[in-house]
């Protein structure tokens, strides 16, 4: 191979490698909302906890909860004024959020739908993480928060922008 040919696929290859990147790192970006880390813990042994109850005046309940070796568990407050929405994103793990303030509304990408999921303060929604999503809030007057719990992988992004699926007008 003579030295222009290489010096060609060298460039043709860093020209690819810089689209991928950056197709990688685009992400539909959010509008407004703030989050501020309330902590971040690493659980480094493996375990495995599973519960039966039946507390008073409930019926009978149970959780089960695993990890292996290790996880991370890490709590955000996410303010949202009116208006303002996440982006789409996914994440590494399961996400359990707890609408405190406000009414928050949640589309998936992978309903063709589009159909939206509302919780208001007081309410919960289990984001699995396992695909892209959004959440906004659509209303005009009312700011929303939310209280998200992140089970995750040690020390990864807990967030993980992702491109407009396409799914939603929006």
């Amino acid at each position: 191979m003579s030295g222009i040919e290489f010096s060609r696929r060298v460039l043709v290859a860093t020209a690819v490698a810089a689209l991928v990147t950056a197709a990688l790192a685009w992400g539909t970006p959010g509008s407004g909302s703030t989050s501020t880390l309330v902590g971040r813990a690493t659980f480094q042994e493996a375990f495995k906890v599973k519960r039966k109850a039946r507390p008073a005046g409930a019926g009978e309940w149970e959780v089960e909860v695993e990890a292996k070796p290790a996880l991370d568990i890490a709590t955000q407050v996410i303010d949202f004024p009116p208006g303002a929405h996440s982006g789409g994103h996914s994440h590494p793990g399961p996400v359990f959020i707890s609408v405190v303030a406000g009414t928050m509304t949640f589309y998936e990408s992978d309903d063709p739908a589009c159909q939206p999921t509302v919780r208001h303060a007081g309410e919960g929604f289990l984001d699995v993480g396992d695909h892209a999503h959004i959440a906004r809030n659509e209303d005009a007057t009312v700011p929303a928060r939310n209280v998200v719990t992140y089970l995750a992988p040690p020390g990864v992004a807990l967030r993980i922008d992702q491109p407009n699926p396409g799914n939603c007008p929006f």
